[in-house]
């Protein structure tokens, strides 16, 4: 996921769209409008990245219907690595949790902030192909149901990453010989249908990616529509907002604008999860105007957890909770320390849930699972978008 701090067919049928009578008969007397372009799913998916751990975090499989282990890395010649040797029973965890939920999907994700070696990787058939069978070796081994690539970001240095202008048509190739073989495994099993997914951000970071060849390839979309404002921009700002600020340039991100330039390049509705955080960006040293949103600041300070921000933050120890009603967001000011924190909370989920109804969207990805206090913020997720 987006680490910007220097120093993060067996298909279920709600992954795929219906038409319904009434598109059809509105569609024929051409009274169809832009709302009625796609038949919301029955169930919206719920994606959350969990990063192995000793222990692992409790996780209610009945919850969440994709865990993204994090993260197997590219070694340098391709193969598809995992990081130590307790991964076999950290992902036997995971998939022991089929009993609990049996259509729980466990996807390995590949990559991170400052993961190297995918342009190198994606840069001949020969070493797509050998990146693709290792990946397969994977899934097979370990009862995955698929692979989901982290690369940040194709033609970009990222975290000092090799990266070549080549990448953006070779990161469409890898994902298609990725899929190739995906189809392939799952003709010898059956018929089993393997998941391929990737993370991706908006803006300048995806001019490296063809989004309509690529999406062609993939079963959806994380949108990493968080880290907007961390370590690496000039001021505060809302890092996880839905919509932007009044007080925002016109220029700065949130949310609905990464969905909107993923739809205008062609990526189905159905295909893209909204990303939400579970952690916050704190900021000290910050101009007081306007409670210290939208301003300069001396020292980024880090990224406190959900249960962090509930046990230390919000509305203790002088930070007090503001919400800005045009961007749906919350955050926390501190008028002693001059200390501004931007953080999701159940008020902005439920937001970015009815914007995920209202928009046809196939769910919500969260960075990530650990970072939560008693499955809090998983639990308005789950309740808002499939809890009626």
């Amino acid at each position: 996921m987006v680490q910007w701090n220097v120093g993060s067919q067996g298909q279920r049928p709600w992954w795929k769209s219906a038409v319904s009578p009434l598109l059809v008969a509105a569609l024929a007397t051409g009274v169809a409008t832009t709302a009625m372009a796609a038949e919301p799913p029955a169930h919206y998916r719920v994606v959350g990245y969990v990063m192995d751990a000793k222990p692992l975090p409790r996780i209610s499989a009945g919850k969440l219907d994709v865990i993204n282990y994090a993260f197997a890395r590219l070694d340098a010649k391709g193969n598809v690595v995992l990081p130590s040797p307790t991964v076999d029973q950290t992902l036997a965890s995971f998939t022991g949790l089929r009993k609990i939920s049996p259509n729980l999907k466990i996807i390995v994700s590949i990559g991170g902030w400052g993961a190297d070696h995918f342009s190198d990787t994606a840069l001949t058939e020969a070493s797509r192909q050998r990146m693709a069978d290792s990946a397969a070796a994977l899934v097979e081994k370990y009862d995955v149901d698929g692979i989901d690539l982290d690369w940040e970001y194709p033609t970009l240095p990222g975290a000092g990453i090799d990266h070549r202008p080549e990448d953006k048509r070779n990161f469409s190739l890898l994902l298609e010989t990725l899929r190739a073989r995906l189809d392939k495994l799952g003709a010898a099993h059956a018929g089993r249908h393997y998941l391929l997914s990737i993370a991706a951000a908006d803006g300048e970071f995806v001019q490296g990616i063809e989004l309509e060849r690529v999406s062609r390839s993939l079963d959806w979309i994380n949108l990493m529509t968080y880290d907007f404002h961390n370590s690496l921009t000039p001021t505060t700002g809302h890092h996880a907002g839905l919509h932007l600020s009044k007080l925002a340039p016109a220029d700065d991100r949130a949310g609905d604008k990464a969905v909107e330039q993923f739809l205008a390049a062609g990526v189905p509705a159905n295909k893209l999860n909204l990303g939400a955080a579970f952690y916050g960006r704190a900021f000290t040293g910050v101009n007081p105007q306007d409670n210290g949103l939208y301003q300069k600041y001396d020292k980024y300070l880090g990224d406190p957890s959900w249960r962090e921000l509930v046990a230390d933050y919000i509305d203790k120890h002088g930070y007090v909770r503001h919400w800005d009603e045009q961007a749906q967001a919350p955050y926390l000011w501190n008028a002693a320390t001059k200390t501004f924190v931007s953080y999701e909370d159940p008020q902005s989920l439920r937001a970015k849930a009815a914007f995920i109804k209202a928009k046809g969207l196939g769910g919500v990805m969260y960075w990530e699972h650990s970072l939560d206090r008693n499955e809090e913020l998983l639990d308005v997720l789950d309740q808002s978008l499939n809890k009626h």
